[in-house]
């Protein structure tokens, strides 16, 4: 790794006010224009982790620095498991939030919106309403919203977990579509081995609460990836070297 990463984790814990001990100890730098993925047992302080980076909550201990920016950038893109948008407003709308919450108006946030639509492949359903979108449709939308302030990091918590797997397969290959072309540095939360191998770089395997990260997996396939990858003899011993990993994790 290079001596001046873009995000560098230092002994970092979080116990919360219950008493709850979520992540002890956790260390690792992630690097600008990489796409890393978390995977681990549910209640091992992935999405905590997630969180403590995009500044939504305070470590106990440790720190989370930017060396490269001195501090952590406001235009960070964060993507929720469930696509979280507001059912009474237009998909335009939606999308239009973080621009509108920093001041800019509508007339000039305009482009940018379609742009953003535009990436996902929506452009033609900014009049349309949420009720009108299938899952993966409403989840693109909330990576529209993300994408609309242009981040320079994207942080991504389980956001196909609860979509078919066909539809799932295709928002990865968009997503590392757009990853490869906008530069962003991706961090992506994922339950599913399959997923972490297809679309990461490194996959940083954490072990069962409190949270620690157990082993930092290269995944030096080449890009672009597709068919061929997930159903070739390298993915599958891939996948069981991480799925390996998991398993001792969950013991540990």
């Amino acid at each position: 790794m290079s001596s001046s990463p873009l995000i560098d984790i230092s002994s970092v814990a979080k116990t919360y006010g219950s008493g709850t001990l979520a992540l002890s100890n956790v260390s690792t730098r992630i690097e600008q224009g990489s796409f890393v993925s978390l995977v681990g047992p549910s209640g091992c302080g992935k999405s905590t982790l997630l969180r403590m980076i995009a500044g939504l909550i305070d470590p106990s201990a440790g720190a989370i620095d930017w060396p490269q920016t001195q501090t952590r950038p406001k235009d960070i893109g964060f993507v929720f498991q469930d696509a979280t948008l507001m059912p009474w407003a237009r998909v335009l709308d939606n999308v239009y939030l973080p621009l509108k919450l920093a001041g800019l108006s509508l007339k000039k946030a305009e482009p940018r919106i379609m742009d953003a639509l535009a990436r996902v492949g929506l452009a033609d359903f900014a009049k349309a309403f949420p009720r009108e979108l299938s899952g993966g449709m409403k989840m693109r939308v909330s990576i529209a919203r993300a994408l609309v302030t242009e981040p320079p990091v994207l942080l991504m918590d389980e956001p196909f977990a609860a979509l078919d797997e066909f539809t799932r397969e295709k928002l990865d290959d968009d997503l590392l579509a757009l990853w490869s072309s906008q530069k962003w540095t991706v961090i992506f939360v994922t339950h599913s081995v399959y997923e972490s191998v297809y679309l990461s770089e490194r996959i940083l395997v954490m072990g069962a609460r409190p949270g620690r990260i157990l082993q930092d997996i290269a995944i030096d396939a080449p890009y672009p990836r597709g068919r061929a990858f997930r159903e070739s003899p390298d993915f599958i011993r891939r996948c069981a070297q991480v799925s390996a990993a998991l398993g001792e994790g969950m013991k540990a």
